[in-house]
């Protein structure tokens, strides 16, 4: 099965600097509209196509037009078929790029842009590895070396020509002197002459005294392009490892988390334009693993002052540069428990794990931590402008057995009354807890018990935010519960944590609850009061401010998701963006919420488009106002063309009057009534027809 879309190169750098000179880069992508943030730094293949060059790097692709100098990167949202890419071959007969992707997926690409997408391996049902372990381009064919066999790929009519199941799993594939030789991943080798029926395996014999070197890969291109590909710089993060994402004083931070692996130590930061890897490549200073960086922080009063923690320690860096590291050696910080116990380890070894899994600065710059799976501590803060680490353990905060703290303290926040929440995400002691500055004193709750009494059982609780009306949220293995902001101060036998019911609008009275047992890892609350979930291999949802509407359900299949398995949600209350870092890296979503204004007033709001061109058919946006607005498009002379209300401080027009027609030329005023009456025009927006 084949598809075809087309995505023109062009130099992109150029447009989108010319539309952020109005309000910055995402602007010029619309509301809807989704983009990927991905890594180029690893070059892994080369392949020359006349005056292009296909780079594969990072498991992603670009390409290098050497006349013009132009990069163009290629990814889902500009129609690349899946992600992940594990092997590239340029195809002279055909004037394609064979792309495979790890799930076996494949795409044919042109140097103009234009994708074919070959599913047939992919979306076959198969009980054989489909796994595709490399490609061998022969005339206008590509012979694709599989886990049950070889797959003959006809590249210029974009279809399989012939399936070969030789019950191996074939790792090279060659042609020569009229023969087509397959070895296997035992270095055994089947031969078996071109003009054969080569479908039927009996034609397929054993050779002993193949010469090996006819499968040694052309690296020609590589060779003779490496010195000028490693000059080219195309803008993305260091590496695809976005475990979790903060936006920070309008900077997007995104450190590797831990999701599944360990990684490389990660942090890395996104200003709109550009993008910055902090100085984490340190075995020649720290002399051990640095692994698996898990949240990010940012000293209030200098944002050049950064600190990461991780499952090695604590981390501060100035100016992108590492400073000092924090760890049991050299701080009250312990490695963790079951570390600590065993004897027989070096030195070395025990210091490989200092669990600091999360923190954050409290309203009076502050900085506060958890040290998760230790024996003697839990919380501890660094003064503001100090460096030493006070302990501020408490018992309530060690598990069930007492031996060592919660195993993993995640999601810490301050919430509106400057009380520090955090979750423990472990099996151990699955629980929320919460801790009063002034009072230094904690509480824990240990079990989630619904409104109807119903008591949860809970494995995990990765999830925690903070709504508009100060409800506290967790997520849990088994769906969302939130506290009432009213309910706060109460113990943890007399709470009673509300699981929202969803009438199901049949007839009946029935209700189900709010997304009940879907994996919830990460929530962020949106500038209109609307919830993002994100979940466990079920995407992200997008849920109404009154908990009762599901406005979206992105998944990969159906949107610009990169996977379905949703780490971290972070949104730029400024536009609107809404990024979620996931196993398979960054990407984002343009909504149609932002942040509202206290004030609004022709200083602080914006349309865009603006002028709205004949040619443009999208819709129109006006940010930067204030909450639940009520909004008006009126004409020059004082005719009402369109009406609604503001989600958050963002407005959307689609360009039509009242009669569903597109408005004539002119100017339009953008007129606002806040929820205390107060009216104005805060903005003009220019159509052109």
């Amino acid at each position: 099965m084949k598809k075809e879309t087309n995505s023109t190169p062009a130099i992109r750098i150029l447009l989108f600097f010319l539309l952020s000179i109005f309000y910055g880069t995402v602007l010029a992508s619309g509301i809807g509209t989704w983009k990927n943030y991905l890594a180029y730094s690893e070059i892994q293949q080369i392949e020359k196509a006349g005056d292009n060059l296909f780079v594969m790097a990072s498991n992603d692709l670009y390409q290098y037009n050497i006349k013009d100098e132009a990069i163009y990167t290629y990814d889902r949202t500009n129609g690349m078929s899946d992600i992940y890419i594990t092997n590239i071959a340029w195809c002279n007969a055909a004037g394609r790029l064979v792309v495979i992707y790890k799930n076996s997926n494949i795409d044919l690409i042109k140097t103009n842009g234009n994708i074919t997408n070959l599913s047939d391996i992919y979306s076959k049902n198969m009980t054989v590895d489909k796994t595709i372990n490399n490609i061998y381009i022969y005339s206008k064919y590509a012979y694709l070396s599989t886990g049950f066999g070889v797959v003959k790929i006809n590249v210029s009519n974009a279809e399989v020509s012939e399936t070969y199941m030789l019950d191996r799993n074939i790792t090279s594939v060659a042609v020569k002197g009229g023969f087509i030789y397959a070895k296997d991943s035992n270095n055994g080798v089947l031969k078996a002459a071109l003009n054969e029926n080569l479908i039927d395996k009996n034609n397929w014999n054993t050779d002993y005294d193949t010469d090996m070197s006819i499968f040694n890969k052309d690296m020609s291109a590589y060779n003779e392009n490496i010195g000028l590909v490693s000059s080219l710089k195309p803008e993305g993060p260091k590496r695809n490892y976005t475990g979790k994402v903060k936006i920070i004083n309008g900077k997007l931070y995104t450190v590797n988390g831990f999701i599944g692996a360990e990684n490389p130590a990660t942090l890395q930061m996104y200003d709109g334009n550009s993008w910055t890897s902090f100085e984490t490549d340190l075995t020649d200073i720290i002399d051990h693993r640095f692994v698996n960086l898990l949240d990010i922080e940012v000293d209030p009063k200098d944002e050049t002052h950064v600190f990461a923690c991780g499952q090695t320690g604590l981390y501060e860096f100035k100016d992108t540069k590492f400073v000092r590291e924090y760890s049991n050696y050299n701080s009250p910080l312990e490695e963790a428990y079951d570390i600590k116990i065993n004897q027989g380890l070096t030195d070395k070894e025990k210091r490989a794990y200092v669990e600091v899994t999360t923190m954050k600065y409290d309203n009076g710059h502050n900085l506060w931590l958890a040290n998760s799976y230790a024996e003697n501590h839990s919380l501890f803060v660094m003064p503001q402008g100090k460096t030493e680490l006070v302990s501020k353990h408490h018992a309530n905060l060690m598990t069930t057995n007492k031996k060592y703290s919660m195993a993993s303290m995640s999601n810490m926040m301050t919430d509106r009354r400057g009380i520090i929440w955090f979750t423990n995400n472990n099996y151990t002691m699955p629980a929320l807890a919460k801790y009063y500055i002034q009072q230094d004193s904690s509480v824990v709750y240990k079990q989630v018990i619904n409104q109807d009494g119903t008591k949860a059982t809970l494995n995990v609780v990765p999830a925690l935010a903070e709504d508009k009306d100060g409800n506290i949220w967790i997520g849990t293995d088994v769906g969302p519960f939130y506290i009432k902001s009213t309910d706060i101060g109460k113990s943890p036998d007399d709470m009673t944590f509300i699981q929202v019911k969803v009438p199901r609008n049949d007839g009946t009275n029935y209700a189900d609850y709010l997304l009940s047992g879907v994996f919830i890892t990460c929530i962020a609350v949106d500038g209109a009061g609307r919830k993002w979930f994100g979940t466990d291999n079920n995407g992200a949802y997008l849920i109404s401010e009154d908990n009762m509407t599901e406005i979206h359900h992105f998944t990969k299949d159906n949107s610009g998701l990169l996977s379905n398995n949703v780490s971290s949600i972070a949104i730029n209350g400024k536009t609107g963006e809404v990024f979620f870092g996931t196993d398979c890296g960054l990407c984002s979503y343009i909504s149609d919420a932002s942040d509202p204004n206290e004030e609004m007033d022709k200083n602080n709001v914006y349309a865009y488009p603006n002028p709205v061109k004949p040619d443009y058919n999208g819709n129109i946006t006006v940010l930067g106002l204030s909450y639940n607005s009520d909004v008006k498009i009126i004409t020059a002379n004082g005719t009402l063309v369109a009406e609604g209300r503001s989600n958050g401080g963002t407005f959307t027009w689609n360009g039509l009057d009242m009669n569903g027609k597109r408005v004539a030329s002119g100017i339009y005023m953008v007129v606002t009534a806040k929820e205390d009456g107060s009216k104005g025009t805060v903005c003009k927006i220019a159509v052109i027809r």
